[in-house]
């Protein structure tokens, strides 16, 4: 008997950088960078579509002055070794006069196995071997190695930031040493800005992806894949192959642009990989694409190639969106 799974796309509005992780209680969590970016929040609903009706629940506020004060970015939950998780950016508000973003990373923890209630315990910054421009963590456990990976500025290297993995102490400190794993460097990670961000890992079929966004962020904006044998030295940067093409970009016919800064998730039955991503529906930015709130988290349905590779397909339009799954 097949069963049609339809999702209504945009899952939620005006929240970019979406990351959902569905629990062992079947519920999915949903957080993002919210338009003011002043805040964490979680969602939490039995189904992808009904993420966008659940209560937006704050857990954490940004600092009034210093550090963690301006622009929290890119949150990220996380359930390791019996405790929550949440990875995010944060800026101060005393950035350098030259406007340059100066954001570093951070980690909340909650023993609580409810995330919407107990108490969210800061653990500090997430220290790197070099103090620069850093964002967009995410975290994974691998053949019993809890990985960290995420994006950074090298000064001495072109662009505003490069993707890095390194193994994890625990789960706010790097055990190092921290190796690139791709640069801004083919044409379509460098339209506007030099950017390789938003790392997302993905492991099927002997594999492990990380799936990462380029280019600045309006309808240039766009994804690449990176991809290692799930037996490889996964610190080794010989491991991975960066595919030559986007794997995921703007499909003006559908009304799409700039697709980016994912996550993966699964259907309410298990059956299907789901994509989660941002878009707008739009090219018409004014001012700085930042501050543009209208980046929506989206959901859809993916295939794999013959040999293995995720086939994202292209943004579809905003609509209900219908794939089969068999039960």
């Amino acid at each position: 008997m097949n069963t049609m799974q339809t999702y209504k796309n945009p899952i939620v509005e005006q929240r970019a950088d979406p990351w959902v992780y569905k629990h062992s209680d079947n519920y999915y969590y949903f957080v993002a960078s919210v338009p003011e970016y002043d805040r964490l929040e979680i969602r939490r609903s039995k189904t992808i579509q009904g993420i966008g009706k659940a209560e937006a629940i704050t857990v954490w506020r940004k600092n009034e002055t210093g550090p963690q004060s301006s622009l929290i970015w890119a949150p990220e939950l996380h359930f390791i070794k019996g405790k929550w998780y949440i990875y995010f950016a944060a800026a101060r508000t005393d950035q350098p006069v030259n406007g340059t973003f100066d954001h570093r990373m951070f980690v909340l923890e909650n023993e609580s196995p409810d995330p919407l209630k107990g108490e969210w315990i800061h653990k500090g910054q997430v220290k790197t071997e070099w103090e620069s421009f850093s964002l967009d963590a995410t975290a994974f456990e691998h053949k019993g190695i809890l990985y960290y990976v995420w994006a950074q500025r090298d000064f001495n290297i072109k662009g505003n930031s490069n993707i890095y993995i390194a193994e994890m102490e625990n789960p706010w400190t790097i055990k190092g040493p921290q190796v690139m794993l791709s640069r801004p460097e083919l044409p379509w990670e460098t339209i506007g800005f030099h950017v390789n961000e938003g790392p997302a890992m993905l492991k099927r079929n002997g594999k492990v992806f990380i799936t990462y966004s380029c280019s600045a962020t309006d309808h240039n904006y766009c994804m690449g894949l990176l991809t290692a044998e799930e037996d490889s030295d996964l610190l080794n940067p010989a491991s991975w192959t960066k595919s030559p093409n986007p794997v995921f970009q703007s499909a003006p016919e559908n009304g799409q642009y700039g697709p980016g800064h994912n996550s993966f998730t699964v259907s309410e039955d298990g059956s299907e990989d789901i994509l989660i991503y941002h878009a707008r529906n739009y090219t018409e930015i004014e001012g700085d694409p930042l501050y543009d709130p209208n980046r929506h988290t989206r959901a859809q349905v993916f295939k794999w190639n013959q040999d293995g590779s995720p086939n994202f397909g292209i943004p579809l339009p905003d609509a209900v969106n219908k794939s089969k799954s068999k039960s």
